[in-house]
């Protein structure tokens, strides 16, 4: 199966994108492993599917599979090169595009300066919405982890987020405590976690352990959830810039009853075949 492909990057988070609507894909998850493969395949940290909409509501559907062929709800990154590229494959002309998603309808729009808005939708911080075995919406849930305790946000943002504070994204345990809260009981499906320094009320440094890839240069997703953890327990303005070790975002959310806002760079690095 030759199988036609464009390989994408939002702020260093990067993306094998498949349109599957002109083409008949069906991929297993050992082939979705093999194109992810950075030294056996293409190397992504998400592979993306462009198909058909299966609602009336939406021009197309979104699905996003991690670099272990697990299919996840949302990608953030991963959406605002599916806008570049439903738009540049002259897929649509619209200005805003909605896309169905796992986890419900999202909204993307392209802005002048060529960065992509998406419609993050309203953040849950209902434990049962990522899921997470806890009570209540507390501003902070105990989580013990190797015998130690930590405090963490716990958001929906279309997928699952635990929210640290740290005084150093440099100095945190990125790797390993990112990996032991990953696949911690209290989390039955898994967490994207994220480790967050607040420079200021407007401006943080984030970096994430993401579900089923590990740490990697960016999260869409996790941004959003960082900066609306950050906003319920009143430490951030409602506009922030999230910095990320690819790059920056810029998030805004005015607070509960309201859609959250994610804005950032989208890009092409090349387009190619692979014979799987």
């Amino acid at each position: 199966m030759l199988i036609n492909f464009t390989k994408m990057q939002g702020i260093g988070n990067d993306f094998v994108v498949i349109d599957a609507i002109h083409q008949k894909i069906s991929l297993s998850r050992e082939q979705i492993r093999h194109i992810a493969h950075r030294h056996f395949g293409v190397g992504c940290d998400q592979l993306l599917l462009v198909e058909k909409s299966q609602r009336p509501d939406a021009e197309f559907r979104y699905r996003i599979f991690n670099a272990d062929g697990s299919e996840v709800e949302q990608c953030g990154n991963g959406a605002r090169c599916f806008a570049r590229f439903v738009v540049d494959q002259g897929l649509t002309n619209s200005e805003t595009i909605p896309v169905e998603t796992k986890s419900g309808l999202i909204q993307l729009k392209i802005e002048a300066d060529g960065r992509v808005t998406v419609d993050m939708g309203e953040p849950n911080f209902d434990p049962a919405s990522l899921p997470f075995e806890a009570k209540g919406q507390p501003e902070y849930h105990e989580l013990v982890v190797n015998g130690e305790k930590y405090a963490i946000g716990a958001v929906s943002m279309g997928n699952p987020h635990a929210v640290l504070l740290v005084d150093s994204v440099k100095e945190a345990p990125v790797k390993t405590l990112g990996s032991s809260i990953e696949s911690h009981a209290r989390f039955p499906q898994r967490v994207n976690v994220g480790f967050m320094e607040i420079e200021d009320r407007d401006n943080i440094r984030l970096r994430v352990y993401e579900r089923g890839a590990g740490e990697t240069m960016a999260c869409g997703t996790g941004a959003c959830a960082a900066v609306a953890v950050g906003i319920k327990n009143r430490l951030l303005n409602e506009r922030v810039q999230v910095e990320l070790r690819g790059g920056d975002l810029t998030i805004y959310w005015p607070g509960t009853g309201s859609h959250l806002m994610m804005t950032g760079p989208a890009e092409t690095v090349y387009k190619g075949q692979i014979e799987l």
